[in-house]
């Protein structure tokens, strides 16, 4: 996927089976991932941790404001 988005781990907000993740963006601007809990613990994944979001187009919902 040539698709990538370099930022670090500013919040995770597990449940019970998936982790929200929270990345800020290098340049400005967020974004939000969903993982498995055992996603996130494999990739050690925690506040102030550096990581890349790899995603295909089309994997990507967007929405607008109605």
């Amino acid at each position: 996927a040539r698709n990538q988005l370099r930022g670090t781990v500013s919040r995770l907000v597990p449940g019970a089976v998936n982790t929200e993740v929270v990345l800020d963006l290098v340049g400005g601007g967020s974004l939000a991932a969903i993982v498995t809990n055992d996603g996130a613990s494999d990739l050690a994944l925690a506040p102030g941790v550096e990581a890349v979001a790899v995603f295909k187009s089309s994997s990507v919902i967007l929405g607008v404001a109605a």
